[in-house]
């Protein structure tokens, strides 16, 4: 079963808790968590999220890190404690994925200006995809645009070095922001996507609601079909793709509805 909804992202900077509660209201239910600070690891804070899901019988996709940012410091160094290090710091998202009862973990991955052999970045992705199956998770490298694995070469020949074990995360816009035509991704490297961030894209914008653009839908879900795509799309917009939460939430159907045809 393909689960689709809308990211907490889309709210930011509203303080998670509130975005949470924003989409409830309005009948998403489905999200990925977008995780922005340390606090809101806290088994605590964990239990108040936890709530507003069970109020409103929300299930969680996915969980996105705050430390994204700095993986390009943390596990692609030559100095082995920071690598050791920030996988243990990981287990603490794994742990509140547990409670929460998301199953996707989002990873960006090496940033373009840091060099670092391929080989080892196979390796160091494969500790930390094998730290969270102990978990029941699965660890998924997105195609940020700005880090490595916005090339999608370089994703092909993860592929081909560690096989099944490379897990995808589809980004729409990162993908149009590399130069590529999204449905590329899935025609290379469909069997290993896992989970989409959807978006739409024009002449004017490269992240624009579902429908408005470019992207042949209809013909992207069906790739994703005959690759057998079983995984998770989420609507990710930044604030400037939408005028309103009930724009979220009426996209949200319009591409339900292509993937129940589609898929």
């Amino acid at each position: 079963m393909i689960l689709s909804g809308v990211s907490t992202a889309c709210l930011y900077p509203m303080n998670l808790e509130d975005a949470l509660y924003k989409l409830a209201v309005n009948n998403i239910d489905c999200v990925e968590i977008f995780i922005n600070t340390h606090s809101e690891m806290e088994k605590s804070f964990v239990d108040k999220i936890k709530s507003i899901l069970q109020e409103y019988d929300m299930t969680v996709s996915s969980i996105h890190p705050y430390t994204c940012g700095i993986e390009p410091m943390m596990f692609f160094t030559q100095y082995e404690r920071r690598f050791f290090d920030i996988l243990d710091y990981y287990k603490k998202y794994f742990e509140l994925m547990n409670i929460l009862g998301a199953k996707t973990f989002i990873f960006h991955g090496n940033k373009l200006q840091n060099s670092f052999p391929d080989n080892q970045y196979f390796e160091r992705y494969l500790r930390l995809y094998e730290t969270g199956k102990s978990f029941g998770i699965t660890v998924a490298h997105e195609n940020v645009a700005r880090c490595t694995g916005g090339s999608l070469e370089f994703l092909k020949d993860m592929v081909r070095q560690i096989g099944d074990n490379a897990k995808l995360v589809l980004d729409t816009k990162q993908a149009v922001r590399r130069g590529y035509n999204p449905y590329d991704f899935v025609k290379e490297l469909g069997r290993n996507i896992v989970h989409i961030h959807l978006s739409d894209y024009n002449d004017t914008s490269d992240c624009a609601l579902v429908g408005t653009g470019k992207l042949d839908f209809v013909n992207f879900f069906n790739e994703l079909k005959k690759n057998r795509f079983t995984g998770s799309i989420i609507l990710e917009l930044y604030s400037a793709g939408y005028d309103n939460i009930e724009q979220l939430y009426h996209n949200l159907l319009f591409f339900r509805r292509i993937i129940e045809s589609s898929c």
